[in-house]
């Protein structure tokens, strides 16, 4: 768990998704004499999809998910409160994913999910709803550590480093994470498994857990006839090399999937909204030294020295990459790589670490091949 105090007459609501690591979470903290509640939030809208299959995190799958959620908190034996959150999440997450599709980027939703739902209109509603708590906790593998000379909060990665998550919570706040604990933050999946079989809850090790925001990473049934025009996909000489699907289909990066020939590997180096067109090119020609970020949040409320160098995930599974960070503004920075890095993407986050701790991060705008002077 994190080192917040926490009164045991207090009570602490927990999003609950009927899967292992939300019901270890709840279940630990019971352990420790809280009282607990479960929230779980209600998101589907069954016409966002045109009638395609969607399922994972966002899809008709949400029926099972309810009713998992609401079996673990039997188990448990608390009470568990479904928080409509239908319009919101079409809002900020589903017109958000189209909307950054469409201008050529490659979103992340998880990102956006996280901090504009599972921890702020989950438990705000709820709260709006007059569901009382004092505290939220989730079944991330995280840390939340109270600094006492800084009188600040610190995110740490989870210490199991194939389960870590911080990559998705970049953007809390020090406001947030005076109330937020991460009960699985200081052990393994496999711990989390061996208390479920102990606690009697091996029905959770039988749930089929998915990290995906949609089916097999199928976002088709997500998009729209506007998303699906066709378009020219063409070399960095500007020779036409074949015809694309819609531009929201395509990542930076890509190589399979492009429907074209050619005497050598081509990847995808470039999405042009304005022109409709796909620019193909040879794998070190898709290799980036900097990129931009945009919408930097930074979990001390400050960002770092100018010039600090640290690592950077551009991705939820990258090890990370050690980078040089030079602020443009308090919201704005560029990062230099120490060596070139394939498939810089717009529309991804870069996230800054320093050893364990997360410094914060932002979203990628563009790459370069600009070199730090500093």
């Amino acid at each position: 768990m994190n080192n917040k105090q926490v009164n045991t007459g207090k009570i602490v609501a927990v999003g609950m998704s009927g899967g292992l690591d939300s019901t270890i979470a709840a279940y630990l903290l019971q352990q420790q004499g809280m009282q607990v509640i479960g929230l779980t939030m209600q998101t589907w809208d069954k016409n966002v999809a045109k009638g395609k299959s969607v399922s994972a995190c966002c899809g008709p799958n949400e029926v099972e998910t309810l009713a998992a959620a609401k079996k673990a908190a039997d188990a448990l034996g608390i009470q568990l409160y479904v928080v409509p959150l239908i319009d919101e999440f079409q809002m900020n997450v589903i017109e958000y994913f189209r909307a950054e599709s469409r201008a050529g980027k490659t979103p992340n939703p998880c990102v956006v999910c996280n901090q504009k739902l599972k921890f702020g209109l989950l438990p705000n509603k709820a709260q709006s709803l007059g569901i009382e708590f004092a505290f939220f906790a989730t079944g991330h593998y995280v840390r939340s550590v109270f600094n006492p000379e800084t009188n600040r909060y610190r995110l740490l990665k989870g210490l199991d480093p194939n389960k870590d998550q911080s990559y998705f919570l970049f953007q809390l706040t020090q406001t947030q994470l005076r109330n937020i604990i991460f009960p699985l933050g200081e052990m393994t999946k496999n711990e989390a498994e061996k208390i479920a079989v102990e606690a009697g809850f091996d029905f959770l090790l039988e749930r089929k857990q998915s990290m995906d925001f949609v089916e097999n990473g199928d976002y088709s049934g997500l998009l729209e006839e506007v998303d699906e025009q066709p378009g020219k996909i063409i070399d960095t000489s500007g020779n036409i090399l074949g015809e694309h699907k819609g531009i929201a289909r395509y990542t930076i990066g890509q190589r399979e999937g492009l429907g074209i020939a050619a005497t050598s590997r081509l990847y995808v180096s470039k999405i042009d909204s304005k022109t409709n067109t796909i620019t193909l090119a040879k794998r070190e020609e898709v290799m980036s030294l900097s990129c931009s970020v945009d919408g930097c949040t930074w979990i001390a409320g400050l960002p770092p020295d100018d010039g600090m160098e640290c690592k950077v995930k551009l991705r939820y599974r990258q090890k990370g990459v050690v980078a040089k960070i030079m602020k443009d503004d308090e919201t704005t920075c560029r990062l230099f790589f120490r060596e070139p890095q394939f498939a810089v993407t717009p529309g991804q986050v870069a996230v800054c670490y320093k050893d364990y701790e997360i410094l914060g991060g932002g979203w990628i705008t563009e790459s370069g091949n600009t070199t730090s002077s500093t």
